[in-house]
């Protein structure tokens, strides 16, 4: 890889846990890293999870330290020609970015009902690990401010399965319309990107001491927007993938002078080889992960207790239309347990929603951009309701509804949009699955079967032998 900035190298000098040579010594080897997170929702037994494992590497896993469902590959396979990856069986992550799940469970009840903030969520990685932990009956808001960013987000969130998601395309400065309101609050907030050089060589020729400095500047500006919205003892969890104290201990002071918050520090074990950082004025406790030291990329994070409290606004409710009875009625086969959602049609669409966020959405509507909410079930037509890929994707779909069960060439074939040469028993609208896990829709027809896997999300890469 490039030569790393000298100018950075100085930089990091007398920061705990900083081993110049073998800093130096770590980035030059460029060892690949593969690590990813189990999908429990959709893998419920640990049966399954093997089995998964297994399919990804022969010759085993390790376990991620700081993770509950994390896992290091001994090679990294393709996961493009995977259909556990397609049907959402796990998420490729960077093993040091897992350690958000000990920020939120050290700092945060999670039997409680939860109103959760990810505010810079694209590609979906935290998103989905904050998911996984908070109980059903809370709300996940996954805000990216990029348009192609969170469209991928929202890919990524329904793959996931879960419906008690909304994503949002907003800038940090609209969520102050929502004072008080969420619970906890993530931000990995955008940085110069130095702990990722050896992930990713290219981004050494972007980083300069100038960059970093805009950066902490629009760090502060991205908490300062954010912060009105997180209620009195909520927590903000604050991370960067930057080893630069400008963006780091320098933010955590800056947090400590600005706002009424109580640094949190959290619990570690001396096996993970996570260094402890505090700040030079407030004497914050931050951490940092070196590549050098442990299985992962750079990464630092913090927690905060907010003490102030924001005067919660009333807002004038729009009118949403919520399904009828008969229509429920109608809906109701395709839904396990229909009886625990609430239904909105939304233009022609039918959305299936949790009850905290069938609450909430009137709100969110108009004081966000939503990109997504909950679960779309689909069309409900006259006669039938045409159904969504996201409900095909989405852990609310009936085990009662036909499924056909693909080979790993017969599920490639369907994931490239093609005729996956099956004739099944079955007709109409049937669910195509890869050892059981659901991939996406087909109607089976008498002589032909249709494939209503969407074509933004197609297998573009050819497959050899098929």
């Amino acid at each position: 890889m490039s030569s790393l900035p000298i100018e950075l190298i100085n930089s990091l000098e007398g920061l705990p846990g900083f081993d110049r040579e073998s800093f130096l010594r770590v980035h030059a080897a460029a060892e690949k890293i593969t690590s990813l997170r189990l999908n429990t929702q959709k893998l419920i037994t640990p049966e399954k999870q093997a089995q998964v494992l297994h399919a990804l590497s022969a010759s085993g896993t390790t376990n991620v330290p700081w993770s509950s469902t994390g896992y290091y590959l001994p090679q990294r396979p393709s996961f493009t020609m995977d259909p556990f990856f397609h049907a959402g069986a796990y998420y490729v992550q960077e093993a040091s970015s897992m350690f958000v799940e000990q920020a939120l469970r050290q700092t945060t009840d999670l039997t409680k009902s939860l109103r959760v903030l990810d505010l810079c969520a694209a590609p979906g990685g935290k998103s989905t690990l904050l998911q996984s932990l908070i109980s059903e009956d809370s709300l996940l808001v996954a805000n990216e401010v990029i348009k192609p960013r969170a469209a991928l987000l929202a890919d990524n969130i329904t793959k996931w399965g879960s419906a008690n998601v909304v994503v949002t395309n907003n800038d940090p400065r609209d969520f102050a319309k929502l004072p008080g309101y969420f619970d906890v609050m993530m931000i990995d907030a955008p940085c110069s990107g130095s702990g990722l050089f050896r992930r990713d060589p290219e981004l050494v020729t972007e980083w300069s001491p100038e960059n970093v400095a805009l950066c902490s500047q629009r760090q502060q500006r991205i908490l300062a927007d954010a912060l009105p919205s997180l209620k009195e003892g909520g927590v903000v969890i604050y991370s960067t993938c930057s080893f630069s104290r400008a963006e780091d201990e320098d933010i955590l002071d800056w947090l400590s002078d600005h706002f009424e918050l109580e640094n949190v520090p959290l619990m570690l074990n001396s096996d993970w080889h996570i260094v402890t950082a505090v700040s030079a004025k407030r004497n914050c406790t931050g951490y940092r992960f070196y590549p050098d030291q442990l299985k992962g990329e750079g990464f630092f994070i913090a927690c905060f207790r907010k003490r102030s409290t924001e005067q919660a606004r009333r807002f004038k409710e729009q009118k949403n239309t919520f399904l009828s009875a008969k229509e429920k009625v109608k809906l109701s086969p395709w839904i396990s347990s229909p009886e625990k959602y609430e239904y909105l049609l939304h233009q022609d669409d039918v959305l299936i929603l949790p009850p905290i966020l069938a609450g909430d959405i009137a709100l969110l509507q108009q004081q966000l951009y939503i990109r997504k909410a909950g679960i779309k079930a689909g069309q409900l037509g006259p006669k039938e309701l045409i159904p969504d890929h996201q409900l095909a994707a989405g852990t609310v779909v009936s085990a009662n509804i036909p499924a056909v069960n693909l080979s790993l060439s017969e599920a490639l074939l369907y994931l490239r949009k093609e005729d996956p040469g099956v004739r099944p028993d079955v007709k109409g609208w049937a669910l195509m699955r890869y050892e059981d896990m659901n991939l996406g829709w087909a109607k089976i027809l008498p002589n032909r079967i249709n494939n209503y896997y969407p074509k933004e999300l197609r297998i573009l890469k050819e497959i050899s032998g098929l």
